[in-house]
Order: structure tokens, then C-alpha cells, then sequence
């Protein structure tokens, strides 16, 4: 019941019974309660959530302060310490996305794909992957090149009538937007059991790439690549195997080092490089721990070595089904003219994944905060959104994940889980080709944040706190000083110019 509608109730029942007690009945009437207001300007704009949604993505404003700074507790911005480019912030579009937003009416659909991706109407996440082929979270297995023979590439209906025009309606929300693509599986006629015997190997899971397709394969890609062109989708970056240590997904294929390197050096970097490609290629993919592996220890730092393969890699993708983020500034400090990207987490019943009070302020620390700290250029989180099934999936995948929203079967309502909200509060503030820079000063047991200045010069500020009361700084950017109280168990984003 309303706030408002219970005191109303409670004072008229306080006053009928004071008039049965010998009361007048002409006392004067108590005072209205009154509701704080909340500022609707500012010089400084706030989003805030709370892990008991008591603030929902909720907008405030803060004005400078006029006084000098005095506080003890003061985070101080340092502009001329820069670390990475962001690229941003986002989730998955597969095919189970793509199939329940477009059972979606159509209505609906724009406005939460506004709301969303929008720089100027919503949040603005900026940055999602999609598959190259199908995934276990796909309509069916399927790769684009399914009978044997490169010339028989083409696009699927699920790609046609799905994925793309799906990326189509959210490129006019964000014109900007940018796109990562992986494969979870080569064509099984380029599968073999393994490079010792290399036997046929007709099946979706497991399995290794003959190196006799390596070129084949390579040209694949790049008639993908210029397919989704075709359609006005650039594609950002791209890896060669999505958890090339992983053998037992429902869709997967098994690629080590050794062969991601000399596939990259002998046929995918030539061929992306004759063909006048300029989309980045990412190795590995894959868990901070390797899979526990010992001869995959470092995986791209060993691909790095070769100054052949090299040449053609931007960077590392990761993800954190196992091991531990600091993995992360190991393989910077390595190798420090190389990008990172945290490519890939998801929530399920394994990590109590739609309970946000569990789930949002570690989410916001291993996979948003937590990896951009770590020089991670931006953050994908998998499936934007799936059904109240937990799909569409396929058979020996993942059948107990949640998306960052779930869809009931009306599919009108939709439930926001934590990866939502990491995603949101990060792509609000800050911006495509945003700095993050240094600070100095206030720090505190359980208060995660970083800064960032954008590419308009206007400044970021995200914040987590993870304790079970608010805490409250002073943000100095050396020209203006504003008060933040962080609440308990909360997020916010600061923005300002």
C-alpha cells in the first residue's frame, strides 16, 4: 500500500478516537507529511542502485560545493594519469536473444532496446558479441558452411531472421555500437579427432581443426565478416575459438596454443590483412586458470612470442569460470602493448544468479569494475536475454543460467538481474573511448571504484560499496568538489562536466 494512503488512514482513526475519548473534535489538524524532493538538475548527474532495489537505476543530481574542501574522506581525480581506452560495456546477442526479442511486440521491443543501448534515451551499453555459427544458446546446431567445399558459405536463416535484424534495430538506438564475434565450432567437415591421427570427426562437440583447412577456414571468417558488412554490421573484433580449452560444450572445438598461433600466423592474419579486414583479433577467450591445464599456462603470452602471429593480435579475451581476476594485470605486465577484454561471464543457479542481493555488488566487482581496474578494455556479459526456461538452449549446454533479463511468457514483463545493472551503471558514465585515469586520496575496506574522462572531457565516477552502511566522500576533480554518500550494499555512477 502507498506510503501516503497508510498516514492518511492512521492520523483520521487517531482522530475519531480522541473524540470518543472527550476530545472536542475541534483541535486543529496534524501536519501533513511531507516527502523530501528529490533535485531534477544539477552540475552533477547520479545513477544508483541498491542490491534491494530500493534505489532501481534511480537518477539524482548534485550541485558543486561552494565552500572550500576541508573533508578528510576525499577522492581525488588525477586527469594527467591515464591507463586503457574503454570500448565499453554489454551482453550477447544470440540467437535465443534474438529469437525472444523479436517475439516481443514490437512496441515493447523499441523500448527496451532504446532504453538499453541509447547514449542519449537510456544507458548506452555500447559493446556485444555474437556467434559465428551457433552456440548452446542457439536455434539449432549449425555452422554458415555446413556442406563440405568454402563455396558453398552462406549466411543462415538464423543469422537472416534473427541476429541481424535484430542488430539492425539496435544500430538505430547506437549508431556506435561496437561488435565482437566468435566461433564455437569450425564446419565438421574441418574437424578432425585430434592432429595425430586427424580422422574425421562428425560431431558438434569436441574435436580439432584439420590444418589442412586452416586456409579454408580463414576465408570462412573473412566471407562472414564482409557477409555481416553487406548488411551495414561492422564487425569490432573477433576471436578464432571461443573456450578453445573447453572440449565439452554442447558446440565446441579444442584449439591450444600452439594451434591458435599458427593458424593466426599462417592463414587468419594474411588472409584478414589481403582481404583489407581491419577487424581486431582477440586470442584465447577462455578462463583466467586455463582450464587447470599446465601446457596452456599463458596462453597468449606464448602465442605473443612469435613475432609472426604477433603482428596480427590486438589483445587477450577472457573469462571467468575459473581462476582469478589478477590473472589479468599478470598477463598485462607481460605483455603491456597488448589489449584486454573481459569477453564472457554468466549467472545461473550454481551462483544464486537471480538474486540480486547476492549477486550485484560481486558482479560488480569481478566483472565490471574489478576487470576495467585490470586493464580490461570493456566488459560482454552472455545472453541479453533469455525466457522463464532459461532458453532457447540446445541440448549438453548451459540449462540453468538466467540472462541479464529474463522474459516472462508473456513476453512483455521483463525481471532485470544483476548483470543488467552492472552493465547499465558502467555504460552510463562512461563512454566509448573514455580514459580511465588515477586517483588518490579516501579509500575504504569494501568500497571499489574507478574514474574516467570521456571523450568530451567530461568526467566518470563509478563507485561500490560493499559494506552494510553508506559511506560518504567528497569527489575533488581539482576545479570542482561535490559531496557522494554511496549507499549500503549499492552503486553509483557520477557524471559531470
Amino acid at each position: 500500500m502507498n506510503t501516503n494512503v497508510i498516514a492518511s488512514t492512521i492520523l483520521a482513526l487517531s482522530a475519531l478516537l480522541f473524540a470518543g475519548c472527550g476530545g472536542s473534535g475541534n483541535e486543529p489538524e496534524p501536519a501533513t507529511p511531507t516527502t523530501p524532493t528529490v533535485p531534477t538538475t544539477g552540475d552533477v548527474k547520479a545513477l544508483t542502485t541498491t542490491d534491494n532495489r530500493s534505489k532501481d537505476l534511480t537518477e539524482s543530481f548534485i550541485n558543486f560545493s561552494t565552500t572550500d574542501n576541508m573533508s578528510p574522506s576525499t577522492i581525488r581525480l588525477k586527469a594527467s594519469e591515464e591507463f586503457q581506452t574503454i570500448d565499453g560495456f554489454g551482453a550477447a546477442i544470440t540467437g535465443s536473444t534474438a529469437y525472444n526479442l523479436l517475439k516481443m511486440q514490437p512496441a515493447d521491443r523499441a523500448a527496451f532496446l532504446k532504453q538499453t543501448f541509447s547514449h542519449t534515451e537510456g544507458y548506452g551499453m555500447s559493446y556485444i558479441r555474437i556467434c559465428i555459427g551457433c552456440s548452446d544458446f542457439s536455434l539449432s546446431e549449425y555452422t554458415c558452411c555446413d556442406k563440405e567445399g568454402i563455396e558453398n558459405f552462406a549466411l543462415t536463416d538464423e543469422e537472416t531472421k534473427y541476429v541481424i535484424p535484430v542488430l539492425k534495430e539496435i544500430l538505430t538506438y547506437n549508431p556506435e555500437l561496437k561488435i565482437m564475434a566468435s566461433p564455437w565450432t569450425a564446419p565438421k567437415w574441418m574437424k578432425v579427432n585430434n592432429l595425430t591421427d586427424l580422422k574425421p570427426y562428425d560431431s558438434w562437440t569436441g574435436g580439432q581443426l584439420n590444418p589442412k583447412y586452416y586456409q579454408d577456414y580463414a576465408t570462412y571468417f573473412a566471407l562472414w565478416i564482409k557477409a555481416f558488412n553487406k548488411e551495414g554490421i561492422d564487425i569490432y573484433a573477433m576471436t578464432p575459438q571461443n573456450e578453445p580449452l573447453n572440449r565439452g560444450n554442447s558446440a565446441s572445438m579444442f584449439m591450444g596454443w600452439q594451434e591458435q598461433r599458427d593458424f593466426v600466423k599462417t592463414a587468419l592474419g594474411p588472409k584478414f590483412k589481403a582481404e583489407g579486414i581491419d577487424t581486431k583479433i582477440y586470442v584465447f577467450d577462455h578462463n583466467y586458470n586455463y582450464d587447470n591445464l599446465a601446457d596452456q599456462q599463458g596462453y597468449p603470452t606464448k602465442i605473443y612470442a612469435d613475432e609472426e602471429a604477433s603482428k596480427y593480435i590486438a589483445g587477450a579475451a577472457y573469462h571467468n569460470y575459473g581462476g582469478n581476476l589478477n590473472e589479468l594485470n599478470a598477463i598485462h605486465k607481460a605483455n603491456p602493448d597488448k589489449e584486454l577484454v573481459f569477453s564472457e561471464s554468466t549467472a545461473g543457479d550454481w551462483n544464486n544468479g537471480a538474486n540480486l542481493q547476492a549477486r550485484l555488488i560481486d558482479d560488480m566487482e569481478q566483472i565490471t569494475l574489478g576487470t576495467v581496474n585490470r586493464w580490461c578494455r570493456g566488459a560482454i556479459i552472455w545472453n541479453l536475454m533469455l525466457d522463464s526456461k532459461r532458453g532457447p538452449n540446445r541440448p549438453g549446454g548451459c540449462t540453468t543460467g538466467f540472462g541479464a533479463v529474463d522474459i516472462n511468457d508473456d513476453f512483455k514483463t521483463i525481471r532485470r538481474n544483476s548483470f543488467y545493472y552492472i552493465m547499465a551503471q558502467m555504460s552510463a558514465g562512461v563512454k566509448p573511448g573514455a580514459k580511465r585515469i588515477g586517483t588518490e586520496g579516501f579509500t575504504k575496506n569494501g568500497l571499489t571504484f574507478s574514474a574516467f574522462r570521456n571523450p568530451d572531457n567530461s568526467y566518470a565516477l563509478v563507485l561500490s560499496n560493499k559494506n552494510s552502511e553508506d559511506v560518504r566522500a567528497t569527489v575533488d576533480d581539482g576545479s570542482h568538489h561535490f559531496p557522494v554518500t554511496v549507499p549500503a550494499k549499492g552503486i553509483v555512477t557520477l557524471s559531470w562536466k
